[in-house]
């Protein structure tokens, strides 16, 4: 007799993980359509939320590095569609998917009608480039089909408004988004040509758009109406839909496509600061030929006046004309003047601004501070040099022979002017000079006595010398 061995004993987190792990290897990625309920935006950044039908319900995650990719922010009653994978959340054990890319439900089935009606209208030519016009030269009445209060007729009157105010605007307000919206696009292209047709409204060319949005949004220019509608246009039609990235059926089938409704009025409109420099510059040739043309006038009228012989009422005609000629030179000389004073001092207010007194003046008050304190400086140097002066004057006048002679001594000399230390040096009636402190005295010697102690000196170096030679 054989026993059956009892089946494993599972925990619910081993269970939970292999339900898991089934589900997740049993289905591919898929696509489901439905309603969000219950959102939930945590500050994690991830999105929870629930997608029911009319008989069910599923729980939904999208984590936060694939819903940063997406375009648009859901809310409960959306009705979108997820791709998705099949999985379970092992720490409550419920079913759930994890949402890899989000759009709105019908978002497929309007990209799959734009390249069907695509291809439609490829196949019979509406795309065709030869079928496309240029825009005029210069137009002067432009038509704006669009929506009165959306921001791309804002933004086009902007840019008209500094390129080229002169334009005249004809705006035939339309809706550009929801179910009517195509058939207002088309009946108002219809009516902008009847109008420019009948010469009600003169105009030259079109611009037909809108401000960006999603697929939905931008639906409206792609239907194929508008789409007949721009090519059936006898004015040029400018198509300005959406963002740069943005391109539609209206694009392809108008004759000129913009990326956006600022870059269309760019399109039409002409730069007013070029025409402004052309017009100056035809000014300033206008002007030199009408100098030329007066001066070559005046030249023949005073040949005229040369050839007449006889004064009559053709010289006195003459006369009147060459004033009237000559006070019209006047004037324009002095319109010139006013012109080249007015430029002159534009051109001197400019130099003065860039003048180099400001500099002067700072570097001429930098040289007077110099020289005020070059001036202290020399001042004090020779205030200082005079007190060192005073102090070895009065050194030197201490030390000078002059203040010995002062306090009553005198200086002797013989005629050859040798002063005289020694009374050995001189002889009994030899005369000598006397230096005193004021004057001079001349003197003979009538004797000598010698010093007792330089003798007595003498006669100590005597008997030394006696030892020496002993």
């Amino acid at each position: 007799m054989t026993t059956q061995s009892a089946p494993p004993t599972l925990t619910v987190s081993q269970l939970n993980s292999q339900v898991r792990r089934l589900l997740e290897s049993s289905f591919d990625f898929l696509w489901v359509e439905g309603e969000i309920s219950n959102f939930a935006a945590p500050s994690s950044g991830h999105w929870y939320f629930s997608l029911k039908d009319a008989g069910a319900q599923v729980r939904c995650a999208m984590f936060r590095n694939r819903n940063q990719r997406l375009r648009l922010q859901p809310k409960n009653g959306d009705h979108i569609r997820l791709r998705c994978r099949v999985s379970l959340y092992e720490g409550r054990g419920e079913f759930q998917l994890i949402a890899e890319f989000m759009e709105p439900a019908g978002a497929g089935a309007l990209q799959a009608a734009f390249e069907q009606l695509k291809a439609k209208l490829l196949a019979e030519g509406l795309f065709a480039p030869e079928r496309k016009r240029p825009l005029p030269d210069h137009i002067h009445h432009l038509g704006i089909i669009t929506s009165p209060t959306g921001a791309a007729i804002h933004d086009i009157l902007t840019v008209l408004e500094r390129r080229w105010p002169a334009m005249q605007i004809h705006l035939l307000p339309v809706a550009v988004q929801g179910d009517a919206a195509a058939g207002e696009i088309a009946a108002a292209i219809g009516r902008a040509n009847r109008l420019a047709a009948s010469g009600e409204v003169p105009l030259d060319a079109l611009i037909v758009g809108r401000g960006g949005g999603s697929l939905e949004d931008l639906w409206a220019f792609n239907e194929e109406v508008v789409a007949r509608a721009i090519v059936a246009s006898a004015l040029p039609v400018v198509s300005a839909v959406g963002h740069e990235v943005d391109f539609t059926i209206a694009d392809m089938a108008a004759d000129v496509r913009a990326a956006t409704p600022s870059a269309a009025a760019e399109l039409v409109s002409p730069n007013r600061e070029e025409w402004l420099a052309r017009l100056q510059q035809l000014e300033g040739r206008l002007e030199r030929a009408m100098a030329r043309r007066l001066a070559e006038m005046r030249s023949q009228l005073e040949h005229l006046r040369k050839r007449l012989r006889h004064p009559g009422q053709q010289l006195r005609e003459q006369a009147q004309r060459l004033d009237e000629l000559e006070q019209r030179l006047i004037r324009a000389q002095h319109h010139a003047l006013q012109r080249r004073g007015a430029e002159l001092a534009l051109m001197e207010s400019r130099l003065l601004a860039r003048s180099p007194l400001p500099r002067v003046r700072q570097l001429q008050q930098q040289l007077g501070t110099t020289e005020k304190r070059m001036e202290n400086a020399v001042r004090n140097r020779l205030q200082r040099a005079r007190e060192q002066l005073g102090q070895l004057a009065q050194l030197l006048d201490s030390v000078s022979p002059l203040a010995t002679l002062g306090r009553g001594y005198s200086v002797l000399t013989s005629e050859a002017g040798k002063v005289i230390r020694d009374a050995a040096d001189v002889d009994i009636g030899q005369t000598l000079s006397g230096r005193l402190a004021r004057g001079r005295l001349a003197l003979r010697v009538e004797g000598k006595v010698e010093d007792e102690t330089e003798s007595r000196s003498n006669t100590d170096k005597g008997n030394d010398n006696k030892h020496r030679s002993q």
